[in-house]
């Protein structure tokens, strides 16, 4: 790769530091310091993420809850509140579309930032990646790891050198003496089969997979590393090896589907209870579709049960909408219509919307749907105090009197100013 690439391309990987659990000690600073496991404790619970505390002990996302329980038996565990941190990671969002306009998110916590043309070169890029740290932690009281590259794999990898709270600035010429002595499982194509494979041919270091594409495995014959994985594999891993890498930053394109599900720690055969996460998996969903500007046309439900059978069952409504009463109404239709348990308990619970188009005036209507305008009303209102005050500040009435919807937050009390929907 030509020199002058690494002064054209600037690219910046922004990783959030343990997001769920930072946000969690956000909002209560007791927690800090605490060994933070966000995720539900037992037999099926799986570790969402956790504090860097948690983390000293052996414990990582994805991590089943019962080897967690025994790494860090002295942890705080919190279920998570998916909307609270989907809230915030808009937010965040918004910071980054203010210094780029080429945007990639890759997942709740993370994304790229494209900058090549809006800074000269790594180091002007480097003083950008400061003001977006601080902004956010300004804004919303969060560190984030920042890596400036002239590639994307680079960038990825820098944003997690010196975390937390890193900035790392990754040029070309620090290649051979900051990526090559790193494990082989830094490189993207890298999973654990594959990370066993080369092991096992004596190859640890991504300096040691240089080496093999090297050496010839016989001669005339192809090389240890492309005999061990294949010409294809070999040859992508070559060339992240040496940093060329490509790829584009690609700007988040149009939505096409939004869903919010929930696994729980135990099994629901209750009527009630499942109606009422039907209820607020819906109320996500509409909120979310209201914060882009969406409405959908489709509604979609996801039942798995205790055996791990899983249906799926949509409809398509009469003219599109955002509204949660809509949207659960038809959920809890599908539910109770479509859906047979045959004496299963609920495992996982999913509602979702598709056919997505953007959100118009409402049409004028000769008989107006009195409930639905008063609805679109309450729900404007409760999303204008959602985004000053926070997820918290109002609940429907519903949620709060069930013990589910009490277990799938914090135990924050209603704010006794403000009236709960129903």
């Amino acid at each position: 790769m030509e020199l002058v690439a690494d002064r054209q391309r600037v690219i910046l990987h922004v990783d959030m530091d343990a997001f769920y659990a930072a946000v969690e000690v956000r909002e209560d600073p007791s927690l800090a310091g605490s060994p933070l496991i966000v995720g539900h404790p037992g037999r099926r619970g799986v570790v969402l993420t956790c504090s860097y505390e948690a983390r000293r002990f052996g414990v990582r996302s994805a991590m089943p809850s019962l080897t967690a329980m025994r790494l860090c038996p002295e942890a705080v565990w919190l279920p998570g509140r998916m909307e609270l941190y989907v809230s915030v990671s808009r937010r965040i969002r918004r910071i980054f579309d203010d210094f780029t306009p080429v945007v990639e998110p890759v997942s709740i916590d993370e994304a790229f930032l494209d900058m090549t043309g809006v800074v000269a070169d790594l180091e002007s890029g480097a003083e950008k990646a400061r003001q977006i740290k601080d902004r956010i932690r300004s804004e919303e009281g969060l560190t984030a790891s920042v890596g400036v590259a002239p590639a994307k794999f680079l960038a990825k990898v820098a944003s997690d050198l010196e975390k937390p709270d890193g900035l790392v600035v990754f040029p070309l010429a620090d290649i051979e003496s900051r990526l090559w002595p790193l494990p082989v499982e830094k490189l993207w194509g890298v999973g654990p089969k594959t990370a066993r494979r080369l092991q096992e041919s004596g190859l640890h270091t991504i300096g040691d997979l240089i080496l093999a594409g090297r050496e010839e495995a016989g001669p005339g014959g192809p090389t240890k590393l492309a005999e061990t994985l294949g010409p294809t594999a070999a040859a992508h891993l070559l060339a992240l090896s040496h940093g060329e890498d490509p790829r584009e930053v690609v700007p988040d394109r149009e939505a096409r589907s939004v869903s919010e599900e929930r696994t729980f720690a135990s099994d629901l055969y209750d009527s009630s209870g499942i109606e009422t996460e039907l209820l607020e998996r819906s109320e996500g969903v509409a909120r979310q579709l209201r914060s882009e500007g969406l409405e959908a046309r489709t509604v979609r439900i996801k039942v798995r049960t205790g055996d791990f059978r899983t249906c799926t069952r949509s409809l398509t409504l009469s003219e599109p909408t955002a509204l949660a009463e809509r949207i659960y109404g038809s959920a809890r239709e599908l539910f109770r219509t479509r859906v047979r348990l045959e004496g299963k308990g609920v495992r996982l619970l999913g509602v979702g919307v598709s056919n997505l188009v953007p959100a118009g005036p409402a049409q004028m209507l000769l008989f107006p749907d009195v409930g639905a305008e008063r609805a679109a009303r309450a729900a404007g209102a409760a999303d204008a105090l959602v985004e000053k005050y926070g997820e918290e500040v109002i609940r429907r009435a519903r949620l709060i009197d069930s013990g589910e919807g009490k277990k799938a937050r914090r135990k924050t009390a209603p704010n006794p100013r403000l009236p709960a929907l129903d």
